[in-house]
């Protein structure tokens, strides 16, 4: 099988972000968790690698996805698009720059693109600047981000820190005269010695204007957004996601983002009367058994409707717990800890799960052993619906992988009301 189109996502929910968006325009697209060991079995456009590198110390995240590079070269992919955040969330030493670096040299390439527009979820590019909803990036609240803090808006300074390749920018003047305006640009920045140019979009009708201007790149890095203008540089039709009928069973939220989104969700979810139960990270670093608690609390309830098991928290009370136990390992604890529950659920019968957080959908899926996921319908921009075989319990079941910054305040309720 040869694909068009192959992908390396440095998490989980932006893996299924950006196949979701390949779907909706068109691509057949399958989701792969981790470097697959074979070849896939079903036809694909489009294939997603999800990775879980984007915390990583650089030289595993580098590692990692160059063997997500071999594996999709070896399938015969076209063109090469490597997938962050649409919040550019990294830190200093990486891991955008270094990754970006690596899939360069690997592939032969002097230039490549970059920007995490995503306009259907307010997070545009002006001047080189990140923009999430109507505030700078280090305004929105993701300057308290508790792995990856961004305290910095402009990409280009940003992307230099992480590189030794010299950054530039496309600006909003040549993106609105259209794709021949872009790549007259890209043509003049690599005369002046530019290898990765941040590029400026703030409507999907810039980013429809940017995939002709980069066909044949055999590199594209960028957020989700990009993907909807790719596919019609192979002649594909933009069309609606295929059906995927929800698996029955009962329904279940677990979430570790701390996100304002997420925040934002969890206390809409309990006002409209929703159980829900707070894990508390001191109490596991204690050695206290939450997991067997939370799988008690949560059994009586799953008959009733959907349960919400959080960790999810303020800024000033993740600070205090990172005083406490050092960020890497409070992290660590709260995702081992609900990637514990979530195959419990799982094995309590719970066959409809929405997982909030990126660096908790990895732990979740690797947990479930889902090795595959199709994608189904979307949600809110950017969620779909997903369905695999979770190999830790011997069943299929449908689930969210959500970005912690993405969904409506009801987006809990919403997902699990739609028409299974």
């Amino acid at each position: 099988m040869t694909i068009k189109l192959g992908c390396i996502a440095d998490d989980f929910t932006g893996a299924t972000d950006l196949a979701n968006n390949l779907v909706r325009a068109g691509m057949r697209t399958v989701q792969a968790i981790g470097v697959p060991d074979g070849a896939l079995e079903t036809p694909a456009d489009a294939v997603v690698v999800a990775l879980k590198t984007r915390t990583l110390p650089a030289a595993d995240a580098v590692a990692q996805s160059l063997a997500a590079l071999e594996w999709l070269r070896a399938q015969g992919a076209e063109q090469i698009y490597f997938k962050y955040c649409s919040t550019f969330d990294s830190t200093t030493q990486g891991n955008i720059g270094p990754v970006a670096d690596a899939l360069m040299t690997a592939l032969g390439t002097d230039f490549t693109i970059a920007t995490p527009a995503f306009p259907d979820n307010k997070r545009t590019v002006f001047k080189g600047y990140l923009f999430a909803g109507d505030v700078p990036l280090n305004e929105s609240g993701m300057q308290h981000h508790p792995l990856t803090p961004m305290t910095d808006a402009n990409l280009v300074r940003v992307l230099s820190a992480q590189t030794r390749r010299k950054v530039g920018l496309i600006d909003y003047a040549v993106v609105a005269r259209g794709a021949e305006a872009i790549r007259g640009r890209i043509d003049a920045l690599r005369r002046e010695g530019v290898e990765i140019a941040i590029v400026d979009a703030i409507s999907n009708d810039d980013l429809l204007a940017l995939g002709p201007a980069l066909k044949g790149m055999p590199l594209v890095t960028a957020g989700s957004g990009v993907a909807i203008g790719l596919p019609g540089n192979w002649g594909l039709a933009r069309g609606a996601a295929a059906g995927l009928p929800r698996e029955p069973g009962t329904q279940a939220v677990v979430a570790g983002s701390c996100s304002i989104a997420t925040q934002g969700q969890v206390a809409a979810f309990i006002a409209a009367g929703g159980p829900a139960l707070a894990l508390d990270p001191l109490r596991i670093a204690a050695g206290d058994d939450v997991v067997a608690q939370a799988l008690a609390w949560a059994a009586p309830r799953l008959p009733d409707g959907p349960v919400l098991i959080y960790s999810t928290a303020r800024p000033d009370a993740v600070q205090a717990t990172q005083a406490s136990l050092g960020a890497a390992r409070a992290g660590a604890l709260v995702e081992d800890a609900i990637a514990r529950i979530a195959a419990g659920l799982a094995r309590l019968g719970v066959r409809q799960l929405i997982v909030a957080g990126g660096e908790t959908s990895g732990a979740v899926v690797q947990a479930l052993g889902l090795t595959q996921l199709a994608i189904g319908e979307q949600i809110d921009p950017g969620v779909p619906w997903c369905a695999g075989q979770a190999q830790a319990v011997g069943a299929r079941i449908s689930i969210a992988l959500k970005s912690g910054n993405f969904g409506g305040v009801d987006f809990f309720t919403r997902a699990f009301g739609q028409d299974a």
